[in-house]
């Protein structure tokens, strides 16, 4: 049997540290993330692999009186009912195991911040956070190069989860979003993105308030033998 050294356990233990911990914010204190602490979680991220090492992604951050007027548009529009256009379809259908596993977030948030099964309005009212940025003090905008496909876009799906690890291991918080994206000409509009270019997502960070009860729960994960299939002959 292969022996593992004891530097690769450690490094094992602490990657599963860092993912037990890391969830997704939902509300966040006001106090800003310095840049020397913003370029050093980059910093990390940029050795996300890629497709033929094409480094797909392009992050448009935006802090201070940038981030209170974009996130007065998309709250804007969100409200307004203006019409969405994400550069990606969202999901046609979430069935099965799928479906579960979405209504179990939704269902433990829903509970945590006190909206009742069937409070349409309460439900809206939260959804709506997600164009408030849930009070984070900053904002990434991640974007893919068109001509790229589908590839692109999963390259900028892996360095998005590097990123929110190397967000963690600095002890910031952070929650990927897909809603964003689906007011993606707003957004690249506000930020002064190249209008061609595609949104993959946003990510609004900070640091998490503990305190508030939309951070008090914890999602749950598949079993690997719900995702894992093992072929040997």
């Amino acid at each position: 049997m292969d022996r593992i050294s004891p530097s690769a356990t450690s490094d094992a233990a602490a990657l599963d540290k860092l993912l037990a911990e890391r969830h997704s914010c939902r509300a966040f204190l006001p106090q800003p993330v310095a840049i020397d602490v913003q370029k050093s979680f980059l910093a990390t991220a940029q050795r996300t692999s890629s497709w033929c090492n094409s480094q797909a992604w392009q992050v448009t951050i935006a802090s201070g009186a940038a981030v209170d007027r974009f996130r007065e548009a998309m709250l804007n529009a969100a409200q307004s009912g203006a019409d969405k256009g994400s550069d990606f379809p969202f999901p046609k259908e979430y069935t099965g195991p799928y479906l579960a596993r979405r209504r179990e977030c939704g269902f433990q948030l829903y509970k945590a911040v006190g909206v009742e099964r069937g409070d349409k309005e309460g439900g809206n009212r939260q959804a709506l956070e997600n164009f408030r940025l849930f009070g984070a003090p900053h904002v990434a905008i991640l974007t893919s190069d068109p001509g790229l496909g589908v590839y692109g876009a999963v390259d900028v799906g892996g360095y998005v989860q590097v990123l929110l690890l190397a967000m963690q291991a600095h002890g910031v918080a952070a929650i990927p979003q897909a809603a964003l994206a689906s007011h993606s000409a707003l957004a690249k509009s506000l930020l002064g993105i190249d209008l061609a270019r595609q949104v993959v997502c946003g990510i609004s960070f900070g640091y998490e308030d503990t305190s508030h009860p939309a951070n008090s729960y914890r999602t749950s994960r598949a079993s690997l033998d719900d995702v894992v299939t093992w072929v040997t002959d």
